[in-house]
């Protein structure tokens, strides 16, 4: 998610799977509900903000040692809301030279990759 040039990442907090990494909020997929459809609820319930999705990103499928997922990213800007870590330790806004400094997720470095290279292609 951007806004304002920067980026809004989130860190797990200490009691979750992965503890501390950092990631790209998100979640699962509820029966019947559409990838997108599950972004914009997710976000909502997870930082308190209305967002408008503009493109996907490529699908990562990561197999950690004792789980494994797809993760369906998108670019999306803040529509509307003030940011709140409800689940997360904490949330902030980054510059996007700022992403590769923190300790992120395996399963999210592919998406940050991508997503920096993309933003470079379109300077």
């Amino acid at each position: 998610m951007d806004f304002d040039g920067k980026i809004l990442i989130c860190q797990r907090s200490a009691s979750m799977k992965l503890p501390l990494k950092w990631e790209f909020p998100g979640g699962k997929i509820e029966t019947g509900e559409s990838k997108e459809d599950c972004l914009r609820r997710e976000i909502n319930e997870e930082i308190n903000i209305d967002i408008t999705i503009r493109r996907s990103l490529t699908m990562v499928e990561h197999h950690y040692a004792d789980f494994s997922f797809q993760l369906y990213p998108f670019v999306c800007s803040l529509q509307s809301g003030e940011v709140k870590a409800l689940e997360h330790a904490q949330t902030i806004w980054v510059a996007i030279d700022q992403l590769l400094d923190y300790d992120w997720a395996e399963a999210d470095l592919p998406i940050v990759k991508e997503y920096i290279t993309h933003a470079k292609a379109i300077e």
